[in-house]
């Protein structure tokens, strides 16, 4: 297989799949000699937008080419010119795919346990579950349409539930967010990963998308499918079933674990070879494996607020005359801004089209995030603004400390907005000029609950707010606009990352407890819906690994 890049096209040409399709085929023939009928298969590799060139944005592509013989692959590569050369070159045709089933005499005596059914755990499970294993998959939270209901009841009546919300429930935190699958890794597993999500009910898009996205209205569908799949290959998955507590041998393996599912008495399941993929937000999780020894050590996480802009002022500022091009849809940007201070503001989770939510999982305090629907289609932009919290900010040594910083920051944010869920907020102009803010300008608020109206600097660290004053005018240097003073700062984002590492070697297990593998966003080795599921992957088939040696 041949594959070409830096193909341009323009918006027109490039609004459809057959459109692309169609200059990729001009191009492999005028670059590799070719005529239409040596070409056996073309499909589509990547799209992405040129905007360097606000009076000439257009889409580039890449496409993958298969002629009809190897020989005429050989001949081809040997036509294109010298000056295209470096954009023309042989790819293997292999795909990555899940393990094929072990063999009986592979498979142990207890079934592999997944604790958290988010992206990591969801993945996990269904490649133990197609190599044969059988898992058992558990979820504090509800299946997707409980749990939909779950967050609705939350916004309608302003009474959370701890255990089922934006955090928890089927598919994690990622299933109520922009749905993203864009990444800054490279990894065998994310075409697999992705391929999966088609399967299930995602756009055809994200095969080939550069940034490529689901959105919150489509996700529940798709990770409802593979819950589904995995049963279907006799895995079982349980809903509303939380770990309580980790029973370990002599040599710090686990062996079973404690759950409690709604009323029933606690039960005690065998688990010789446990997953722990509980997200971000299981603070009881890290609590307990402090307690029971655990190796568990702080890490940088981030915090500060979400930050809120007309869409179709991000739209002007990063596509210029084409904004609002049908093929272009809403604008995203990602931006970052190195201070003299020595710390850094970032942007995050940018939601394009999107509204700010209500995504607290305890009582007593606010936390936002941002989604999106699949169309993108709202008023507002909004992204996290946050700062960087290092472990040497932290006092003490208690390895759990970011998680009483998170918490308190929540309860500060809860208890200044009126003790009701409804979030404060303050406009960037006020928030730069050290006033508190009385009303909204031309953005209203997204965040469901509603805002209380004033100065955000007591909800965070001195820190922080200072880093995010200084940094807003920056980042305006690198998005026009992006100071706009009737922009809206809505807080706290506490949640984008994990505070805390449970440690593991470099064959995914837990130090000082074998059998036992700390996986994805939680444990502190993922980042967003990609490489969550791509560790997920990377545990299962180091559990299927170690199976395997263990028989041998």
């Amino acid at each position: 297989m041949i594959e070409i890049s830096q193909i341009p096209v323009s918006l027109d040409e490039g609004m459809t799949e057959a459109g692309c399709l169609d200059i990729c085929r001009q191009a492999a023939r005028k670059l590799l000699g070719c005529g239409a009928r040596d070409i056996a298969h073309i499909e589509l590799h990547r799209k992405s937008v040129d905007a360097r060139k606000k009076r000439d944005v257009h889409f580039v592509l890449s496409a993958r080419v298969r002629l009809r013989t190897p020989a005429q692959e050989k001949a081809a590569l040997a036509h294109v010119p010298a000056a295209r050369a470096s954009h023309v070159r042989p790819v293997e045709d292999a795909e990555p795919t899940f393990p094929v089933p072990l063999h009986a005499s592979v498979l142990p005596a207890a079934r592999p346990v997944v604790v958290g059914a988010g992206c990591a755990g969801l993945f996990c499970a269904l490649t133990l579950a197609e190599a044969g294993l059988a898992p058992l998959l558990i979820e504090r939270g509800e299946a997707a349409a409980a749990r939909t209901a779950a967050i609705e009841r939350f916004v309608r009546t302003r009474e959370l539930d701890p255990e089922s919300n934006i955090q928890f429930g089927l598919g994690g935190a990622g299933t109520f967010s922009d749905g993203k699958l864009n990444t800054g890794t490279k990894n065998d597993a994310h075409r697999l990963i992705l391929e999966t999500m088609v399967d299930a009910g995602a756009p055809r898009d994200i095969l080939w998308d550069a940034k490529p996205h689901v959105g919150s209205d489509i996700l529940p569908t798709v990770v409802a499918h593979i819950a589904r799949r995995i049963e279907q290959l006799g895995g079982e998955v349980r809903f509303g079933c939380r770990m309580v507590d980790i029973e370990r041998t002599s040599s710090g393996a686990p062996c079973a674990i404690l759950v409690e599912q709604s009323a029933s008495a606690p039960e005690r399941i065998r688990a010789d070879r446990l997953v722990l993929a509980c997200g971000h937000s299981a603070r009881d999780v890290f609590e307990l494996l402090v307690r029971r020894g655990m190796a568990v050590e702080r890490k940088t996480f981030a915090m500060g607020v979400r930050i809120e802009h007309l869409q179709a002022d991000i739209d002007r500022a990063q596509y210029g005359p084409a904004a609002g091009h049908p093929a272009l849809g809403a604008a995203p940007y990602k931006l970052v801004a190195h201070l003299p201070q020595g710390r850094n503001v970032f942007t995050f989770c940018m939601c394009p089209g999107g509204e700010v939510v209500a995504a607290a999982s305890e009582p007593g305090g606010v936390v936002v995030n941002g989604a999106s629907l699949n169309a993108r289609a709202g008023r507002n932009a909004n992204a996290a603004l946050l700062v960087n919290v290092n472990p040497g900010d932290l006092p003490g040594d208690d390895p759990l400390a970011g998680i009483e910083l998170q918490r308190r920051c929540e309860r500060a944010a809860f208890e200044l907005a009126g003790g009701d869920f409804r979030a404060p907020a303050q406009l960037v102009g006020d928030f730069i000029a050290r006033r508190p803010s009385t009303s909204c300008g031309r953005i209203a608020p997204t965040y469901p609950l509603g805002v209380t109206w004033c100065a955000l600097d007591e909800t965070l660290p001195a820190p922080i707010v200072d880093t995010l004053r200084a940094g807003i005018p920056a980042l305006a240097g690198k998005l026009r606009g992006f100071d706009d003073t009737e922009a809206v700062l809505t807080g706290v984002e506490t949640r984008s990352s994990s505070p805390v590492t449970i440690v593991r070697d470099r064959s995914c297990v837990a130090v000082g407890a074998p059998g036992l593998y700390p996986c994805g966003e939680g444990a502190g080795y993922a980042g967003g819906i990609m490489s969550a599921a791509t560790d997920g992957i990377r545990c299962a088939r180091a559990l299927i690994a170690d199976l395997v040696a263990d028989s041998a």
